[in-house]
């Protein structure tokens, strides 16, 4: 079958190929009259009309793609899907793109592979990078010419747009919250701690309600491994090989929170009454998990549509000065949680 081309459709709309250029791309063009665009788009619908983005790429040496990477930061991990928090992030910013005729490709990286390989060889209008470090690949990527969005990253370099949250004030506020609620013995569950990361941020902002409240963390207290389910339940063991010496437990991020969930309440242990848990993000399954997940909010699609909206600007205004934007967080109460008891020792 022949593909249906533009001047198929201005044959149709009985105008020229120009105007439904025009129409099609929303550039503004005071000679066409709104019943002249909907002659077009009526065309349009009727023809089944495609736009051809290779040849509107050659032509505005746009691709109408944007890259997204998300580096491998835990070696040995199939990480891109297993935490919710990606999938709900990126279906956010792949809405948000296709709404502005954009596409994504999408990519890990090992941890040893550079970033810079991966813009060269991939034709895209600007990267949004989710969740990287400060290293000589991001080094690299400052003069390759497109705009470049890092998402929950602590890099501050102005070649870089960035959006993100108060990691460590967020945590802050978790303990805080279990220290008013009677807790002394609070767990800290997280995957590995690297300088200038989200990790490290929300092990600081722990830190600070501890030290705060007079009180001591303990080696004991912490439980370190990677952003996973399996690790949630595999920390939950942990707790119950020490000897169940905390009475609550800050997890970093949902997921292993519900992993610990499971673990616990098939032993036996009751949540919130023999241990309570405060999660981070608040994905959906934070409210689906029984008992549901107390956690602090952060708005996961609105980050995503942050995101998109940030590298676009910076598509359509090149040099344009340095974006940051932070979201709020807000602490969401459900049912993981419970004052602590005067005889629980």
């Amino acid at each position: 079958m022949k593909r249906v081309s533009i001047k198929d459709v201005a044959r149709e709309a009985g105008v020229s190929a120009t105007t439904v250029s025009y129409v099609l791309n929303k550039k503004p063009n005071e000679t066409i009259s709104a019943e002249t665009s909907q002659r077009v788009l009526q065309a349009v619908e009727k023809l089944h009309y495609v736009p051809n983005l290779n040849a509107r790429s050659l032509s505005s040496r746009r691709t109408n793609l944007i890259g997204v990477v998300i580096p491998q930061t835990e070696p040995g991990k199939e990480f891109m899907f297993s935490n919710p928090f990606y999938g709900e992030l990126l279906s956010s910013i792949e809405y948000n793109a296709r709404k502005n005729g954009y596409h994504l490709l999408l990519t890990g990286t090992r941890e040893d592979q550079s970033y810079l390989s991966i813009a060269q060889t991939r034709s895209v209008d600007g990267i949004i990078i989710v969740g990287t470090y400060p290293s000589r690949s991001l080094d690299d990527l400052r003069n390759i010419g497109v705009p470049i969005v890092l998402v929950d990253s602590y890099v501050t370099d102005e070649a870089f747009h960035t959006i993100g949250i108060e990691d460590k004030s967020g945590a802050r506020e978790a303990v805080r919250y279990l220290i008013q609620m009677g807790h002394e013995r609070i767990a800290f569950v997280s995957g590995s701690i690297r300088e200038n990361g989200v990790n490290n941020k929300r092990y600081q902002g722990y830190c600070e309600a501890m030290s705060e409240a007079g009180l001591t963390v303990f080696q004991e207290d912490l439980y370190l491994g990677d952003v996973s389910f399996e690790y949630g339940m595999e920390a939950a063991q942990q707790y119950m090989d020490r000897g169940a010496l905390q009475t609550a437990a800050f997890a970093t991020a949902d997921v292993l929170a519900v992993g610990m969930l499971k673990k616990l309440l098939q032993n036996g242990i009751k949540v919130p009454e023999d241990i309570s848990i405060v999660g981070f993000d608040d994905v959906s399954m934070a409210q689906m998990c029984y008992p549901s997940l107390t956690t602090v909010h952060q708005d996961i699609s609105e980050k995503g549509k942050e995101a998109v909206a940030c590298i676009l600007k910076a598509i359509e205004a090149p040099g344009k000065e340095r974006m940051e934007h932070i979201l709020p967080l807000t602490m969401v109460e459900r049912d993981s949680v419970c004052k602590r008891r005067k005889d629980h020792d």
